[in-house]
């Protein structure tokens, strides 16, 4: 992990909590840790982030995080190739122990924390074969839930034909905005109804 990484600590709360995020259940449920001033990595500066662990197969593979001051270039910054166990392109953003044969596909990490357990995120809208195998193997049944912008809609029917193709039944559903912005009585009710069989 880059230098600097600690538990959230002031700043990092606020600003989940000022998105609507409970911080406390993202620390235990998701591991969510801070950057603080000074964090480098090879290089690469990670100051003033919310970082989040990648787990797979229950071992740590690789990080994400995502830029706290809405100041920086890139809000957000993964961890670099050549240190990553299993490159994040190549897995899913999720809680492998809690999934069911029906998953909702987001794009980003903050969607799936916003719509929790039954969702996993493909790390933006381009999805590359590995995932898309591995999400086959996974789900009988996924609903892709990626932003409402016309790249993203085109993308999200690319995965779509890619699953049924592989047997998966397959649902797009389009929200106004970003699932990561809704609020979280929201989320649940969304959540609860498209879980439903």
């Amino acid at each position: 992990l880059p230098s600097g990484t600690a538990s959230m600590k002031q700043q990092h709360r606020k600003y989940l909590e000022d998105r609507g995020f409970d911080a406390d259940y993202l620390e235990q449920e998701w591991r969510v840790l801070g950057t603080g001033p000074i964090s480098k990595l090879d290089g690469i500066d990670y100051k003033h982030r919310i970082l989040a662990p990648v787990y797979w197969g229950g071992k740590k593979v690789t990080f994400q995080t995502r830029d706290i001051t809405n100041k920086a270039n890139v809000k957000y910054m993964a961890c670099p190739k050549e240190r990553e166990t299993i490159h994040h392109k190549y897995i899913v953003y999720g809680r492998q122990d809690k999934w069911t044969d029906t998953g909702i596909c987001v794009e980003g990490i903050t969607d799936v924390w916003r719509l929790g357990y039954n969702a996993f995120a493909t790390f933006g809208i381009k999805t590359t074969k590995r995932q898309i195998r591995l999400i086959a193997k996974q789900f009988d049944r996924v609903i892709i839930l990626f932003d409402d912008d016309p790249q993203a809609q085109q993308q999200a029917k690319q995965l779509q034909a890619e699953l049924e193709v592989r047997g998966v039944e397959t649902i797009i559903k389009t929200i106004q905005g970003d699932p990561a912005d809704m609020p979280q009585d929201d989320a649940d009710h969304l959540v609860k109804q498209l879980t439903r069989r």
